[in-house]
């Protein structure tokens, strides 16, 4: 290949990419959206964080078991009490990584 089709490639997939998430943004930023759509939405982020959190966080093995007393979960519960008293992002960060690696040390 060239490396004319390259670039062409490379901008194809940059727009097959760009506008899925560029048209619904300059559709909607024209239009007042209803209070409780609006509310709806803002629940998106907290719902996904969610679920790719605590499957994570509490189950182990192959087949995927419940296992609440893995290091994981002993780690996340004080470190979620220290995020929801100093609202840090920073100091919840390191509390989470110093308690997992104590916690795996043990």
């Amino acid at each position: 290949m060239h490396d004319a089709s390259y670039f062409g490639i490379v901008l194809a997939m940059g727009l097959v990419t760009y506008l899925p998430r560029w048209m619904p943004l300059f559709v909607l930023s024209q239009r007042t959206m209803p209070g409780w759509l609006v509310e709806w939405l803002d629940l998106i982020p907290v719902a996904i964080l969610s679920a790719l959190v605590f499957p994570e966080v509490l189950t182990s093995g192959a087949p995927k078991e419940l296992d609440v007393l893995q290091t994981r979960s002993l780690a996340a519960i004080p470190t979620l009490i220290f995020a929801l008293k100093t609202r840090s992002l920073g100091g919840t960060v390191l509390v989470g990584m110093v308690l997992f690696w104590a916690l795996e040390k043990l």
